[in-house]
């Protein structure tokens, strides 16, 4: 028995097993991931549990048994669609799973090493679980316009963390100096953001909207009501000089009215008129308006909290080049964008996938790019 225990924990014998007999298990390991990054990608936004209930179709809530629940193989014998019900199952599965799943082989490749498995293994781990955190923060964010505080500041935790236990991540060679970096990198890059945010706010703070005559704008207790959007507060609010401006037509309260009168909402005070109220005692209002001045941001405080996690995990320098090259990145989709005169989806594309996108090139060869550049 102990000389099989030795076999088997003998790094020496593992070393023999062949390279891409882990990048199999990388790639197959990442897609199993990739099926729980599904979970989080659809139950998050919506306040859900990713543990509970087990998996279950969104349209009939069928469980799924074990067996129709592999990851890329289940979506394709099915050819998308639910075994209970017949339904389509979005191709955002299948994406999200081999996507994840090639995240993770690529590390492997990068990092790994066919002499030292044992050694390089953690390092490629890492790096993968990092891509994932990306990966579902960029499809939670292109589809509600939010990254969840799970992935953020929980991602600023788990860096700090794995660059205490693994020091060589932040190029440190005790555990003290990699948390030092770790911490370092997640101040600085969610400061650099946060700086940007507020800059732009003060230089394109308000935006003004041209609207259909006889539009409806309904103001409720949480969300603002216009043209089939529904925008809630907290977005519109960062400060508490913020304040939504329109020239209304008429003004319908529960208790009166008002006619051409100027609308001023802020998050402590509302005008109508020459009448000063308090917004909490105005559980509903109705405008009828051809425009609206709403306050806005350069970024959001998602973006924020998201690049302090990346900050955590590649450090000041990652942070920094991720910053650029997502700048870059946006300046890029931008111009093509107008080039196919769709300009007015550039309004709809939220930032942080650009982000995750540069975090994950820096990966790869940002520090091979930053070498070259000064050496």
């Amino acid at each position: 028995m102990n000389d099989f225990l030795h076999n088997v924990f003998n790094a020496h014998n593992w070393s023999a097993v062949p390279f891409h007999f882990w990048s199999l298990c990388f790639f197959v390991f990442g897609c199993i991931v990739g099926s729980f990054l599904n979970v989080c990608i659809y139950r998050m936004p919506l306040g859900l549990s990713v543990v509970m209930p087990p998996s279950h179709c969104p349209h009939c809530k069928h469980s799924i048994p074990f067996y129709l629940n592999i990851p890329l193989v289940t979506w394709l014998w099915l050819h998308g669609k639910c075994k209970n019900c017949g339904a389509e199952i979005s191709p955002r599965y299948f994406v999200v799973e081999f996507l994840t799943g090639v995240a993770f082989l690529s590390c492997w490749l990068k990092f790994g090493s066919p002499d030292h498995p044992f050694q390089t293994m953690p390092i490629a781990f890492v790096y993968g679980v990092f891509l994932a955190g990306l990966i579902v923060a960029t499809f939670i964010d292109f589809e509600h316009f939010i990254i969840p505080d799970e992935i953020t500041l929980g991602g600023i935790v788990v860096g700090i963390v794995v660059c205490f236990l693994l020091p060589q991540l932040q190029d440190a060679t005790s555990h003290g100096m990699g948390i030092w970096r770790s911490f370092l990198g997640a101040v600085i890059g969610a400061g650099i953001v946060y700086a940007i945010l507020r800059l732009g706010k003060l230089l394109f703070g308000r935006h003004k909207l041209k609207l259909p005559a006889e539009t409806k704008i309904i103001f409720t207790e949480t969300h603002l009501h216009f043209s089939g959007k529904q925008i809630p507060y907290e977005e519109l609010f960062y400060r508490k000089s913020d304040v939504i401006v329109l020239h209304a037509r008429t003004v319908e309260l529960i208790d009166r009215g008002y006619e051409n009168a100027p609308v001023r909402l802020s998050p402590s005070s509302l005008e109508i008129g020459g009448e000063k109220m308090n917004p909490d005692d105005v559980p509903c209002m109705e405008c009828v308006s051809a425009e609206i001045v709403l306050p806005r941001e350069a970024m959001g405080l998602g973006d924020v909290k998201f690049m302090g996690a990346i900050g955590a995990f590649i450090g000041w320098q990652g942070a920094f080049f991720s910053l650029a090259v997502s700048a870059l990145i946006g300046s890029v989709v931008g111009c093509a964008l107008i080039l196919t005169r769709k300009s007015e989806w550039s309004s709809r594309m939220p930032y942080g996938p650009y982000i995750a996108l540069a975090a994950a090139i820096w990966i790869f060869v940002g520090k091979k790019f930053l070498t070259a550049l000064f050496h």
